[in-house]
């Protein structure tokens, strides 16, 4: 149904608005004296509920209870507080028409100027394990009734729903008032916050939990923060930046340590990398250029120092295309793969630490970029992308953490079975050829890439392309492809190459014609019965 029809000549200018009575309720504290501070000395009325009441009078300062103003008091363990005409019609009443201002007068209430609500902590109450009814009590009600009506008055209210917007609010009771665009800024930034706010609500009745779908919702929302501009997009003449999810932990949260600051695509790239690096459980490192792989690999078993065992070997694999790469490691970056990346040119490294010797020798390389993961990095669970008009959501491509239990049921359709050890290798290869655009083809040999076919828009030139990058080191390697092979000419390539066995999905009409040839030729072949295309 429509609002009422407003006479518009009634409206007077209400661009700056003066601070006389604010409503302050809020569960993080941060800050709140310094602003109570601020209002106070100003004259400002402060009116305020439960423990938010408590502290501010505890310091020192004027309160007006919220019971005092509805007559009612705070009830059902603080559920019922300030859902009451006399908080509601003061925050709704749009004081540029004359008869609100009338019924205001009329009814005995006075409008609010300034609301600071933040609300109930129920995204971080999940986050720390609770459950049932200790995640109900954390659904705020009254909180988001009072934004939302402030946000909605925008033009006579300012609401404040974090405390980083309290050094502006301070500077506006000090100057006079608030302007209408920063009211409408605030407004927006409020709305925002209880549409990621009930998105959360919903999302934790819908699955349990935050982040991890059980199905596909029928609304998606997605919350997050500008952190700032970056120089420029994939390309000079485009605008970019880079934004925060709500509960992100990828990412977008590393913390830069030292170097030049990151691109947009220093940034596509480093994730792209990190998600290679982190599908292998032993130390594993990932070289990523234009969000390929240029090498990936994991450390010897000997090794005195895994991590940089693993980046010289994944270095190894194409040296020329990692020049100018993104380096992704899945342990604490050493000393000595510090040392070893000395002479070679690298955009990023990101990592979950350097050692504090590893810093030292890469301070040397002034515009290196370092990233540090988030303590609680992880693989993200879902994948969004945009498409024009929409967007694309599904289900993470990730490997079970019981891989090797599931190798064993790949069906072997040439060769003779490999031992638990050489099933190792088998399994680099299949988890490598995800990490790579498709059409992908990997060329592996002792858990390390030897030849990378990417991108490429028929396989068999994906063979050519992995095996003229692995030029002899093809023989005897072990070649994965994230898609089977509809003809036998790609496998062909391979074999004549020396490849020893071939991993592939199957499921073409023409995998006999491929059988034959590997069993012709002695060639082991696995057929796993699932793809990983990654474009």
């Amino acid at each position: 149904m429509a609002g009422p029809r407003h006479d518009h000549s009634l409206y007077r200018d209400r661009d700056v608005v003066p601070i006389r009575r604010a409503l302050v309720s809020v569960s993080d504290k941060t800050n709140l004296l310094q602003l109570a501070e601020a209002l106070a000395g100003a004259g400002v009325e402060i009116v305020s509920t439960g423990s938010t009441a408590s502290t501010i009078r505890d310091a020192g300062y004027d309160v007006t209870d919220v019971s005092s103003v509805t007559g009612f008091p705070e009830s059902l363990d603080g559920r019922v507080k300030t859902l009451h005409p006399s908080v509601h019609a003061g925050l709704l009443a749009d004081l540029r028409l004359e008869d609100h201002e009338r019924q205001l007068g009329e009814l005995g209430i006075a409008p609010f100027e300034l609301v600071v609500v933040n609300l109930y902590p129920f995204v971080e109450t999940v986050r720390s394990g609770a459950e049932g009814d200790d995640v109900v009590e954390q659904i705020d009600i009254g909180g988001p009734a009072m934004v939302r009506a402030s946000a909605k008055n925008y033009a006579n209210v300012a609401i404040v729903v974090s405390p980083e917007s309290y050094p502006a609010i301070v500077e506006a009771v000090n100057s006079g008032g608030t302007s209408l665009g920063q009211r409408k800024e605030l407004a927006a930034r409020a709305f925002a916050h209880t549409a990621a706010y009930d998105t959360a609500v919903a999302a934790w009745f819908s699955e349990g939990t935050i982040g991890s779908q059980v199905e596909l919702p029928e609304h998606l929302t997605i919350k997050a923060e500008k952190l700032g501009d970056l120089r420029y997009g994939e390309n000079s003449h485009q605008r970019a930046a880079l934004y925060s999810r709500q509960g992100g932990h990828g990412i977008a949260q590393a913390t830069q340590l030292q170097g030049k600051e990151m691109s947009y695509n220093n940034f596509v790239d480093a994730d792209a990398a990190l998600r290679a690096a982190y599908d292998y459980v032993l130390p594993a490192v990932a070289i990523i250029k234009h969000a390929n792989p240029c090498g990936i690999a994991v450390a010897t078993p000997s090794a005195l120092d895994p991590i940089a065992s693993a980046h010289l070997r994944a270095h190894e694999c194409d040296p020329l295309s990692a020049f100018g790469g993104v380096i992704a490691a899945n342990r604490p970056v050493t000393l000595k793969m510090a040392e070893n990346l000395r002479d070679i040119f690298t955009e990023v490294i990101v990592a979950p630490d350097f050692e504090p010797a590893a810093l030292e020798v890469l301070k040397a390389k002034k515009n290196l970029r370092l990233l540090k993961l988030p303590a609680d990095w992880r693989q993200e669970e879902m994948d969004v992308r945009l498409v024009s008009g929409g967007l694309l959501l599904q289900d993470a491509d990730r490997f079970p953490d019981d891989i090797e239990s599931v190798a064993q049921s790949w069906e072997l359709v040439s060769g003779e079975r490999p031992s638990d050890e050489e099933m190792v290798d088998f399994i680099f290869a299949w988890k490598t050829c995800r990490a790579v655009k498709s059409n992908a083809i990997v060329l592996a040999k002792d858990s390390a890439t030897v030849g990378v076919g990417m991108g490429q828009v028929n396989r068999v030139d994906s063979c050519r392309l992995a095996v003229e990058r692995a030029g002899d080191r093809a023989q005897d390697s072990i070649a994965a492809s994230d898609a089977f092979f509809p003809f036998s000419d790609g496998p062909e390539v391979l074999i004549n190459a020396g490849v020893r066995a071939i991993i592939q999905p199957g499921g073409s009409v023409r995998d006999e014609e491929t059988i034959a040839l590997a069993r012709e030729h002695g060639v082991t072949m696995f057929f796993t019965g699932e793809r990983h295309f990654f474009h």
